[in-house]
C-alpha cells in the first residue's frame, strides 16, 4: 500500500506550485505513509508476524519514498516555494543508498550469500529523512508563525540527514568488511565438496 501511494504523493507534487492545496495532501499522504510504516513494524513484530517479503517489501518502500520526494524537492518544477532542498541532500541520501545497493552485490558476488542486515544509523538515517520531508514539506507554515522558522528547520534537518546517512555508510561499510571477512574464514575450513548456503538477516 504504500509504494502504490508513492504514485499520487509524486503528481500531486509536481503540481503543487500551480495548486497550492495540492501541498497540504501530498504532506497528509507522506505523513500517514510514514506512520503506517511504524504501526506496520510494531505489529509485524509484536504478533510475530514477520514475513521475508516484508522484509524486502518494507526498506524498498521507504527507499523509492525517500528517494522520489528528495528528487522533487529539489527540483524546479516540484519544490516547496520559497524552500528548495538543497542539491547536497540529495546527493547524500541517494548516494548512501546507492552505496549500500553496491555493497550489497559485492556480497553477494563475493560470498554468494545475501545478507540483509539492520544497523542502528540505518534506521536513524531512514528516520531523518522522513523528518526532513516533513519540515519542507510544512516549512511555509512554520515561516508564517515566525519569520523563516520554518526555512531554519528545514535547513537543520538537511544538514542532520547528511550527517546520520555518512555514518550509516561508515556503519554498513564495516558490516559489508565483516561479512566478508567471516566469510572468507568460514571458506577456509571447509573441505572442497561443501557450500555455504545463502544467510537471510533482518531489516535494512
Amino acid at each position: 500500500m504504500r509504494i502504490l501511494g508513492v504514485a499520487p504523493f509524486v503528481v500531486l507534487l509536481l503540481n503543487q506550485q500551480q495548486y497550492p492545496a495540492a501541498r497540504y495532501v501530498a504532506a497528509g499522504i507522506f505523513v500517514l505513509m510514514g506512520l503506517s510504516d511504524a504501526i506496520d513494524g510494531y505489529l509485524a513484530r509484536r504478533r510475530g508476524q514477520v514475513s521475508r517479503l516484508g522484509k524486502i517489501l518494507d526498506p524498498l518502500a521507504d527507499k523509492i519514498l525517500i528517494v522520489c520526494a528528495v528528487i522533487l524537492l529539489a527540483s524546479q518544477r516540484a519544490s516547496v516555494p520559497g524552500v528548495p532542498l538543497p542539491d547536497w541532500v540529495v546527493v547524500c541520501v541517494v548516494g548512501k543508498d546507492l552505496w549500500v545497493v553496491i555493497g550489497f552485490m559485492i556480497v553477494f558476488l563475493l560470498t554468494g550469500q545475501v545478507r540483509i542486515q539492520p544497523t542502528r544509523t540505518g534506521k536513524a538515517a531512514t528516520t531523518a529523512q522522513f523528518i526532513m520531508v516533513a519540515m519542507v514539506l510544512f516549512a511555509p507554515e512554520f515561516n508564517r508563525l515566525g519569520g523563516s522558522a520554518g526555512t531554519w528547520l528545514a535547513t537543520a534537518a538537511g544538514w542532520m540527514v547528511m550527517a546520520i546517512c555518512l555514518l550509516a555508510v561508515i556503519s554498513y561499510s564495516r558490516l559489508g568488511l565483516a561479512f566478508l571477512s567471516e566469510a572468507g574464514n568460514g571458506s577456509a575450513g571447509r573441505g572442497p565438496c561443501e557450500e555455504g548456503g545463502p544467510s537471510e538477516g533482518g531489516r535494512s
